[in-house]
Parts: C-alpha cells; sequence; structure tokens
C-alpha cells in the first residue's frame, strides 16, 4: 500500500500553489514552490501537512474575512465522491484539505464562529475532524452549540463531522481532556445521529462510544441497554459496534444487553496441540464445552493468549472466536489455530505464555505452552 504521506506530493504543493497565485496579486509562487519542496520528500505525513500549512498561512491576508473568502474560492466544487477525488484546476480537495484545515484551526481562533463555519464547509471535501478539535480545546461549549445545529444538515460529511470530530480519543488526533473526563455533553448529539440513514454517520457515533467505553465502561454499557430496547438490525449492529471493547472485556451488562447472559456450563477440555512452539509455528487448540443448563443457551466464545513481557510478567491479548447456540445439557468439541507469527505491533520473548478462554464474559481454563525464539 502507498504509505499516506505520499498524497502530501509536490504535484499537490503546485496545484495549491497555482490557486493561491490565482487569488493574491503579490504572490511568489516560485519561492512558495521551492521551499516547500526542498524538504517534503524527507519529512513524514503531519511533518509535511505542517510545512504546507505554515507556506500557505504566511501568503495569505492577515484580514479573516479576505483570508476566509479565498480559502473558499480555492476549494473544489462539491461532489458526493470528493473524498477521493485529488486536487486539480477545478479546486483543493482530498488530502489537499489537511493543510487548509490545519490553517483554519491552528490560527482561526479569533475568528471563531467563521472558522467553524468554514470548516463545516470544508469537510464535504475531506473531512475537518482533526481541524475542529482546536475549537473545542480552546471553548467547549461554544463550539458545541455551533455544532449541534450540524446534525440536521443535508450533507453526510458534516453530520459525521459533529460525531467524529468531537470523539474524545481520536486517532491520529489531539485528545479531548474534558470530554475523557465528562463525556456527558457529545451523548444528546450521539443520540440524535444514531438512526442517521449513512451507515457511514452511524459508525461514527459507534466508534464515538468505543472511545467512551474505554474510560467510562458502565456508562457506555447502561446506554447501550437502553438503546438496544425496541432496536432494528441497524441499530443494534451500530450497538453492537459500540459494545466491541466492552464485549470483548466480558462486561455483564454491555453482554446482557444483546440478550447474553452468564454461562451454564462446565469447561470439560481445553488442549494445546503441542506444549512447545517456534515464532513462525501455529497454535492449535480445542475445547470441550459441556452444557449444565435446562435450556438452550447463547454464546459468545473468544480466547485469551497471555503473552511472556520483557520483565517476565504476562499481558493478555483477547481474539474473538465465535458466537453459537448450545443445547441443553449437551456437549461441544471446537478446535482453532492462530499463528505466532512476528508482527509489527507485537515483540514476542521466549519463554512460558499461556492460553484461556472468556464466555459469556466469565474466563475459564488456563493452559501454558512454551516459546522458543
Amino acid at each position: 500500500m502507498e504509505p499516506f504521506k505520499n498524497n502530501l506530493s509536490s504535484e499537490l504543493v503546485v496545484c495549491i500553489a497555482g490557486h493561491l497565485a490565482r487569488h493574491l496579486d503579490e504572490f511568489d509562487r516560485s519561492a512558495f514552490e521551492v521551499s516547500i519542496l526542498n524538504d517534503l520528500s524527507s519529512l513524514e505525513l503531519k511533518e509535511r501537512v505542517q510545512l504546507i500549512a505554515d507556506h500557505i498561512h504566511d501568503a495569505l491576508p492577515c484580514d479573516y474575512t479576505v483570508r476566509y473568502q479565498i480559502i473558499r474560492e480555492i476549494l473544489h466544487p462539491v461532489t458526493d465522491t470528493n473524498g477521493a477525488l485529488q486536487s486539480d484546476e477545478n479546486g483543493i480537495c482530498g488530502w489537499g484539505m489537511m493543510p487548509l484545515g490545519l490553517v483554519v484551526g491552528r490560527h482561526g481562533g479569533a475568528a471563531f464562529e467563521e472558522s467553524l463555519l468554514l470548516l463545516k464547509e470544508m469537510t464535504k471535501r475531506f473531512s475537518s475532524e482533526f481541524d475542529v478539535r482546536y475549537f473545542l480545546l480552546a471553548d467547549q461549549d461554544r463550539a458545541l452549540n455551533i455544532m449541534k445545529k450540524w446534525i440536521g444538515d443535508p450533507n453526510r460529511h458534516v453530520r459525521r463531522l459533529v460525531s467524529e470530530g468531537t470523539r474524545p480519543r481520536l486517532p491520529w488526533a489531539m485528545q479531548l481532556p474534558k470530554l475523557v473526563a465528562a463525556p456527558y455533553p457529545t451523548l444528546p448529539l450521539l443520540e440524535a445521529l444514531r438512526d442517521d440513514p449513512e451507515e457511514y454517520v452511524r459508525r461514527s457515533v459507534a466508534n464515538h462510544l468505543n472511545d467512551i467505553a474505554k474510560d467510562h465502561p458502565d456508562l457506555v454499557a447502561d446506554l447501550a441497554k437502553d438503546w438496544m430496547q425496541g432496536a432494528d438490525k441497524v441499530r443494534e449492529k451500530l450497538v453492537r459496534h459500540a459494545c466491541r471493547t466492552l464485549i470483548k472485556q466480558g462486561h455483564p451488562v454491555a453482554l446482557e444487553a444483546f440478550g447474553v447472559r452468564a454461562p451454564e456450563i462446565e469447561l470439560q477440555k481445553l488442549s494445546i496441540a503441542t506444549d512447545i512452539m517456534k515464532l513462525g509455528d501455529t497454535l492449535i487448540f480445542t475445547a470441550d464445552i459441556c452444557s449444565t443448563a435446562a435450556r438452550s443457551q447463547s454464546l459468545i466464545i473468544d480466547y485469551l493468549v497471555h503473552f511472556k513481557k520483557a520483565n517476565g510478567k504476562q499481558k493478555t491479548k483477547v481474539f474473538k472466536w465465535k458466537k453459537l447456540t448450545l443445547k441443553a445439557e449437551k456437549i461441544i468439541s471446537i478446535t482453532r489455530s492462530h499463528p505466532i507469527r512476528p508482527i509489527t505491533t507485537r515483540r514476542y520473548y521466549e519463554g512460558r505464555q499461556a492460553l484461556s478462554l472468556r464466555i459469556n464474559g466469565q474466563d475459564f481454563g488456563f493452559e501454558e505452552f512454551f516459546l522458543l525464539m
């Protein structure tokens, strides 16, 4: 896959320069391009965005009315596919919006409402989710009062911005500490968007709730239970995605929201095919599960690998396995394979590791195996 940073390319810089030259009488296009292109190839994504944004900021007039009029004039005409388009002679869109958005976000505080309204327009061409956060950090109540008016906007990208831009722990973005500590101001916004006709918007609501669940698990579990009352399949999908972290953790109220109750089972066997493995081998294991209930029951079965850390302790990683219905007093035998191979997000250490199961939120079994490096 092409690195994201390559979207902030020399071609994009030249395109931006061309649009600025049409609207700035004393703009030195050559100096603008050279000052960016001399360093661009050596920089990573965020550094490229910052470099281009700094030079755009320096080139634009200080007066916000004039500055924002120029930015509006160089935007690409809106089409619903603009997020996938490249900036061209018709205007700036797609990845080109990142440095433009940063100019507005970082330097637009003195024109608070005007800046947010411009970001609302810009998000139709990519996303302003990173840039609205400057205003939420500066004055959360004021920013939310402006953004809540966008909930009924006909453009799906604007509606999504209400949810995505206010996520407390948005990846790649500045955290919003006040909303991490107390997420209640965004809950009415999420409720208003939960049945949005676009899955693109609903998925943002689910991801926002998953962010909140990391700091306030009981709050999201109770909310899920409430939202599931009379929910159709579409809302159930949203709530289930919102509770994915809680379900992995076995949160009892979150599980109850989906009709999953404490398991009535006995784990008769959890066995590993070989108790000594080399890095690159596949962990193969079998579980025999016996129902102790007088009725059929739904089971959500996950498995936990307890990886050895550098200090000798173990760190647990939960992996999804399967959902099934176990009939009364029946026994099932299920087998799974899990490759123990090098990945960029995990470092392995030689020694004893372990495996266990999590069924409807409760942990069962603990079998060790030895990993050779």
